[in-house]
């Protein structure tokens, strides 16, 4: 990108950081659409600030060519929206290239989650008098107690929580805390885990982190899929499961416990309520699934 351009790129980039307080992966995404489009339009000598919407939609033409899927597509569709409303509400910009152009429409796929019985199969296979299995069963029981993401439990600190009030400070996307609640069953876990067992494992080494690998380290989201597909296996339990459907998991079980929808959202630290909705559509599933083998007339 020549000087001006980079200098309104790294503004933008401020402006996603600062005010939009999005993650640094989410930053990284938007700035490597824009990456695209801009080699795209060196090659055709145009410039990315003062194009109007046929040279968008060449560009997305050729991403097309590409096979990409429509998930993509739609995601560089908005990482350029989002750029160009930026360059409209700046003045850099008079006539927004974006106006009316679409985003394809996206296949919702339901998430897997685990049912509340496949949910004691798997906490029934840890190894108890294993130091690393009783680790194991303490994060993924925090995992489902709580509903967080891997990457939020993997840096967890012992500082983030308040045992007197079974709570949770959790750091999540953007930089976001939220206080979360975690059940009696964890909590007994984390009492034992923290005066007995997490010691043994830290040794003489120093770390703040709750849950640590052999080397003293905070666990990996691998390392934690790897570990978790393990157990799950082990249970016998026959689904594409991974850390984030505890996580699932979390969310239809108290939706199919009558929870309100707010409440979940606050729960996962959603900041659009129709990210949560998508556990709604889960719960419906699993009504008509019972409708159908249960009603004398389904």
């Amino acid at each position: 990108m020549v000087a001006g351009r980079k200098k309104i790129v790294k503004e933008f980039k401020d402006y996603l950081e600062i005010e939009k307080g999005l993650s640094p992966n989410s930053v990284f995404s938007y700035l490597s659409d824009l990456n695209k489009l801009d080699k795209f339009l060196i090659k055709e000598n145009k410039d990315i600030v003062s194009i109007s919407k046929n040279e968008i939609q060449a560009f997305l033409r050729e991403e097309t060519v590409k096979q990409i899927s429509n998930r993509t597509k739609a995601r560089v569709i908005a990482s350029l929206r989002q750029f160009y409303n930026y360059l409209e509400a700046q003045k850099f910009i008079q006539n927004n290239p974006m106006d009316k152009v679409e985003s394809p429409k996206i296949e919702r796929h339901l998430p897997d989650f685990l049912s509340v019985e496949e949910i004691k199969k798997l906490f029934q296979v840890f190894n108890k008098g294993s130091e690393l299995e009783f680790r194991d069963l303490t994060m993924f029981e925090i995992l489902y107690s709580s509903g967080l993401r891997i990457s939020e439990a993997c840096l967890l600190k012992v500082s983030d929580l308040d045992m007197d009030n079974m709570l949770i400070s959790v750091k999540g996307k953007g930089g976001r805390e939220r206080l979360v609640p975690f059940g009696e069953i964890a909590g007994d876990f984390l009492k034992e885990y923290i005066s007995k067992i997490r010691d043994q494992i830290k040794g003489n080494r120093s770390s703040e982190y709750l849950f640590i690998s052999k080397k003293g380290g905070p666990i990996n989201r691998k390392s934690a899929w790897r570990l978790l597909k393990r157990y799950i296996e082990r249970a016998g339990i026959n689904k594409n499961i991974t850390p984030h459907t505890l996580r699932h998991s979390f969310a239809t079980h108290l939706l199919q416990n009558n929870a309100d929808l707010r409440s979940v959202q606050e729960l996962l630290g959603h900041i659009d309520i129709s990210t949560t909705q998508i556990y709604t559509h889960l719960v419906s599933k699993e009504l008509e699934k019972a409708h159908k083998i249960h009603h004398p007339r389904s």
